[in-house]
């Protein structure tokens, strides 16, 4: 049979005209047959999932940066020119921050499939009459499903029998409390959160039961339309890399720009092609860093897998340093800010409220008492026992329960105030149930006693009050007048405003009740206040998220006041803010105005969005110029996930689809770990900025040094291996240990550095210009004093010149330390790596003097003593100018705080 599907608005539909359009039956459901040509028509129900990179384009795309298209360039001239040693010791750097790279995101990916829920989820299907349980991937529009508490729901589903079934639909909606459904034909406007009479594919039933006929699968349903907005949202490039860019043009511009001038000065000289050539690739190698892909690399590196000690999985290196330079952070509310649970928060009994908490399986009152209320809470206690149909999971009334949270949050209240459950139902005999429903807000409950009849009830205040006569204060029983109902409800209003969710409980007591109608001359005891409270560590961590400048916005799919509230809680912000945006407010994208932008961005609470609405804000921020990172654990979170500068899913309790959708998942699910990694980000960016000064200065020495040589000393000119040498040696060595090295602690109480500043600024490339000027002055002062007093040899002078830059690279590291810091101990000398690349470097350089064969593609020759003595000594001089220089400014600064 031929079906119209999709169905637009199924929630438009009555029961009989959603069967009648899906062609089905709600007795029999459709045949076997049937079935398997809707599949092969419709296809399977499962949604399109996020394709994994193949290994091959894994590691293909480690070759995506602008540095390695420079080096790549370098071994095309090389080569050319028939340098092949240089050309394949330059491959080799290429190679090997490559495989660090691939093998640092396939351990990401590896940690990531080890998150992945393997287990097949099975429905219960009508079919020719018979109910089957089959793979929920089988599913086919048409189907009846079979729905009772604890189920995942498998599709896109119009109600078509409900018996007090309520569905936690908050990965979708953000709505962290259970939706009541019923099979009432709805509007086409009604919003997701509202359509009561369907139910959603990724969602559970948490209470009752009930029967769905499938109106969507995969593709067709909200959480297929989700994740098409997850794979349309464009990735953009991470900051570091724009920053490496911006660093790898200002390089080219530098060598094309002592290249010509070196060439056309020596062409006017006359001096050989072939001398003019060999200095130029010289140039070219000395300008290229080729230590930055491999330093940056493995200190992200090293950061990835120090956060991953601390509970976040990072999915991609350069995400380490993009979470540092966030400064703004968009935060689901539900189970990211709260914990996701339903818990007793207070009691509010005729003439006196009481705060409550449950710890340890103990309740206790933290503001007030229940002495003149104590008989009521006794009442209450066993009202909410009784009018209740949570079940413990193994029939151990302690143990996890199952059912609506906020009758488990009733069944703990009982457990943690001195009686269980099974104690306190003993005596009382469910004899008749009138089920909740949207209609009349209250469920009932009949008991058989030993004296008669005991009615218990819970509901809405309000519905609840108009079937109540009376109301208990302490022992006494009085009429409920006008006046009394009044005091009740402004108390149920000022705790519904501070976001609670409140329920009223009432009883009566009789020896002969109309068992079709008991509901009705009630006794009013009590309210009580729930919460899904703040997680306890979050408001910590906010407070230092804004010491450090950085943003916290909350966006929820949650109630307006609710959202308020908890933000209030967590220290989002102030006591007295009444702000907030809802979703429905929000104009479309594409017509939203600057008046409607400047107050998104000035907005700290929004509720009620949508996953469109979501991305929206993160586009609205990122074009404001911030880094945005976007924390969540819904489906409906994975859009803004993908599209924020950086995505933090939520792994414990975190959808696939949003786990796949983020840059970072976090392994303990705790606020706390976010402020961690921004604090770590940041660090690694300081590590960053030294070693990245470090290598340019050692690079542009090696650019001034090849460049004077070439004109006073021609013949004794480094070499490109030699250039290489030190490069990939003297340089990445140390360059590394400033990646490894610890930051400033006091990192999280700087404001967030400008998005746009780049890894080396002006004023850093001032200070470079000046580093590197000292090592050449230590070059040419060696060379001088070489040829005067040692041996003029062009092979001799060349050598000293070579180590004697190679010694003033090693002792340079050392000048990387703060401006304020003291001259022997600081973060540099406290660096053990530091002191392991000495070493190193200064055994690799031994063991390249020691080994002919080194020697002889190096171009060195066996020194005496005294050229050794001069080359460190000399390599000393950009040391000692430069600390010299720390001391003379420190001492100003000193004493001009003094005056």
């Amino acid at each position: 049979m031929k079906i119209n599907y999709p169905i637009a608005d199924p929630h438009t539909f009555s029961v009989d005209e959603i069967l009648l359009a899906l062609k089905t039956d709600s007795a029999i459901g459709i045949s076997q047959k049937e079935a398997e040509n809707r599949a092969k028509e419709f296809g399977s129900n499962l949604y399109k999932a996020q394709k994994q990179k193949s290994i091959v384009l894994m590691m293909l795309l480690q070759f995506k940066s602008p540095i390695v298209y420079l080096l790549l360039f370098a071994v095309a001239v090389t080569f050319f020119f028939q340098n092949y040693i240089e050309s394949i010791a330059i491959l080799v750097v290429i190679l090997v921050n490559a495989l660090i790279g691939f093998l640092m995101e396939l351990q990401a990916r590896n940690s990531m499939n080890a998150l992945r829920e393997m287990d097949v989820i099975h429905s219960k299907v009508l079919r020719e009459g018979k109910i089957q349980e089959i793979p929920s991937e089988n599913i086919v529009p048409g189907d009846i499903i079979s729905l009772e508490a604890g189920d995942l729901i498998p599709g896109d589903a119009h109600l078509i029998e409900s018996n007090q079934l309520q569905c936690d639909e908050s990965s979708l909606t953000g709505e962290s409390l259970p939706t009541e459904k019923n099979i009432e034909k709805l509007a086409k406007v009604t919003a997701l959160g509202d359509q009561f009479n369907m139910v959603f594919k990724g969602t559970s039933v948490t209470n009752g039961n009930g029967k769905a006929v499938i109106t969507g699968i995969s593709q067709h349903t909200q959480l297929g339309t989700i994740t098409s907005l997850v794979e349309n949202s464009e990735e953009k490039e991470t900051p570091l890399n724009k920053k490496i860019r911006v660093l790898s043009k200002k390089l080219i511009w530098v060598t094309l720009g002592m290249t010509t001038i070196f060439a056309i000065t020596g062409l006017i000289q006359g001096k050989e092609w072939g001398l003019i050539l060999e200095t130029s690739i010289a140039l070219a190698v000395a300008a290229f860093p080729e230590g930055l892909p491999i330093v940056a690399t493995v200190a992200l590196a090293y950061g990835m897998l120090l956060m991953a000690k601390r509970n976040a999985i990072v999915k991609k290196l350069s995400a380490v340093e993009t979470l540092g330079s966030t400064n703004v952070i968009l935060t689901d509310k539900t189970g990211t800010l709260t914990e996701n649970k339903i818990y007793v928060d207070s009691f509010s009994f005729p003439g006196e409220t009481v705060k409550a908490i449950i710890k340890d399986n103990v309740l206790s009152f933290v503001e007030g008492n229940i002495e003149k209320s104590e008989e009521a809470f006794q009442k209450m206690r066993l009202i909410g026992v009784l009018c209740n149909n949570a079940i413990p999971a193994n029939g151990v009334d302690r143990d996890d329960i199952v059912g609506d949270p906020i009758e488990i949050a009733l069944v703990n209240l009982a457990n943690a105030s001195g009686s269980t459950v099974v104690e306190l139902k003993t005596h009382y005999e469910r004899i008749g149930e009138i089920p909740f429903s949207s209609d009349t807000k209250i469920m009932g409950t009949l008991h058989k006693v030993t004296n008669g009849n005991f009615v218990a009830a819970k509901g809405s205040v309000e519905h609840l009050l108009e079937k109540c006569s009376k109301y208990q204060v302490g022992t006494i029983i009085k009429n409920l007048d006008e006046e009394a109902r009044k005091h009740v409800l402004e108390e149920s209003e000022k705790m519904a405003a501070n976001g609670l969710r409140v329920l009223a409980f009432a009883y009566k007591e009789e020896a002969e009740i109309n068992t079709a109608d008991y509901l009705n001359s009630l006794v009013y005891v009590a309210m009580i206040a729930f919460i899904d409270p703040p997680r306890l560590d979050v408001k910590e961590a906010i407070i230092t998220c804004r010491k450090a400048g950085i943003k916290i916005v909350m966006i929820t799919g949650d109630h307006p006041l609710t959202a308020l509230n908890i933000a209030k809680k967590v220290g989002l912000v102030e006591e007295d803010e009444q702000r907030t945006i809802t979703g429905i407010d929000i104009p479309e994208m594409e017509s939203i105005s600057a008046e409607w932008t400047e107050r998104i961005l000035h907005t700290a609470v929004f509720a009620r969005t949508t996953p469109k609405q979501k991305l929206d804000i993160v586009v609205i921020y990122q074009k404001a110029g911030n880094i945005v990172a976007m924390t969540g654990d819904g489906v409906n979170d994975a859009p803004a996930l993908k599209k924020a500068d950086i995505g933090i899913a939520m792994g414990l309790r975190g959808t696939q689809v949003a786990k796949e959708a983020a840059s970072i998942v976090l392994k303990d699910d705790s606020f706390v770990s976010i402020a961690q990694a921004v604090s770590h980000g940041r660090e690694i960016f300081q590590n960053i900025q030294k070693f990245v000064v470090y290598l340019v200065s050692c690079n542009l020495s090696e650019i001034f040094i090849v460049t004077t040589l070439g004109f006073i000393a021609p013949a004794s000119t480094l070499l490109p291996l030699q250039i290489l040498f030190l490069n990939m040696v003297t340089d990445v060595f140390p360059a590394l240990a400033l990646g490894l090295g610890k930051g400033d602690k006091t990192v999280m109480e700087l404001p967030p550095r400008d998005p746009n500043q780049l890894i080396v600024s002006n004023k850093d490339w001032f200070t470079i210009s000046l580093y590197a000027v000292t090592m050449t002055l230590a070059v040419i002062v060696a060379i001088i004093f070489c040829s005067q007093t040692i041996s003029d040899d062009f092979k001799v002078v060349n050598n000293v010149a070579f180590l004697t830059l190679a010694f003033a690279q090693l002792f340079h590291v050392f000048n990387m330390s703060s401006p304020s810091s003291n001259l022997l101990v600081n973060e540099i000398t406290k660096n053990k790596f530091i002191w392991i690349a000495i070493l190193i470097c200064t055994t690799l350089l031994v063991l390249a003097y020691s080994m002919p064969q080194i020697r002889l593609v190096l171009g060195l020759e066996v020194l005496s003593t005294e050229a050794w003595l001069l080359s460190i000594l000399a390599g000393l001089i950009p040391l000692v100018l430069v600390q010299g220089c720390k001391i003379i400014k420190k001492k100003k600064r000193t004493n001009l705080s003094i005056k």
